[in-house]
């Protein structure tokens, strides 16, 4: 008998029961075995085994269902979030187990990140949830939650957090000379997310590249570091970076 169903499954060797997954087996005149295939988790609980003799004679056991770990995406964060920077932001990763997963939450590229009220660097938590206060550019990243519960195999899921903020620009040397028939380098940093389009102007007329202006351009992260290679010796005079920037999905 299934006590948490309240269920008869067998009698001597005849099964009783309609699902079709139970049965029994006779090994010897006083040893009977209780055969159950393909355990769903509604098989959980206590099963009796009952002899009918005087006294009566009953023996308990349990069986305990095990489940891996599986993420409930319809109550989880998407792949991608998007944030303003100094606002707050919630991640969530849900799983569902038996037992009940427990969810870790690290970087990707396992440098440190500030978490919840402490205002310490972290290198991981554990929570369903992770919050990050007045989020900044630093943040941004690719987040994993890693959901295990003893019961192989452990999963984990994703997140890539995008902090927008609006364009700073860092100029090395604002002021730049060099004797005729040198080689000069103009140099701009520019720190935005989205990242901006950006192009130069000399003496309000947009720059080109040919044989006798030069520019170059290298990204890395949210960094773009912008050159100009003037060639002529008479390219003396103002310099411009012009910025032209992604809108922000708030309108920001």
């Amino acid at each position: 008998m299934h006590l948490n169903r309240q269920m008869l499954l067998t009698i001597d060797q005849r099964t009783i029961t309609l699902i079709p997954r139970f049965s029994v087996t006779r090994d010897d005149p006083t040893t009977w075995t209780l055969h159950i295939q393909d355990v769903e988790p509604t098989d959980t609980g206590y099963y009796v085994c009952q002899v009918n003799m005087i006294p009566v004679i009953n023996q308990v056991g349990y069986v305990q269902v095990v489940v891996p770990p599986q993420f409930v995406d319809e109550e989880s964060s998407q792949s991608h979030v998007s944030v303003q920077e100094s606002h707050d932001v919630r991640l969530v990763c849900r799983a569902r187990g038996v037992p009940k997963p427990v969810i870790r939450w690290t970087r990707e590229d396992g440098l440190f990140f500030t978490a919840g009220r402490s205002g310490q660097g972290v290198q991981q938590v554990e929570s369903e949830e992770l919050v990050l206060k007045s989020v900044t550019r630093k943040d941004m990243g690719a987040y994993l939650c890693i959901a295990t519960n003893k019961v192989p195999p452990s999963i984990s899921k994703r997140i890539v957090l995008d902090v927008h903020f609006h364009p700073v620009i860092t100029v090395p040397n604002q002021l730049v000379g060099a004797p005729i028939d040198t080689s000069v380098t103009l140099e701009c940093q520019v720190a935005a997310f989205p990242n901006a389009v950006h192009f130069w102007r000399f003496n309000d007329q947009l720059l080109i590249n040919s044989s006798r202006q030069e520019t170059q351009e290298i990204r890395k992260g949210y960094t773009t570091t912008m050159k100009a290679f003037p060639q002529e010796p008479q390219a003396q005079g103002f310099w411009h970076l012009r910025l032209c920037c992604k809108k922000f999905p708030r309108g920001d």
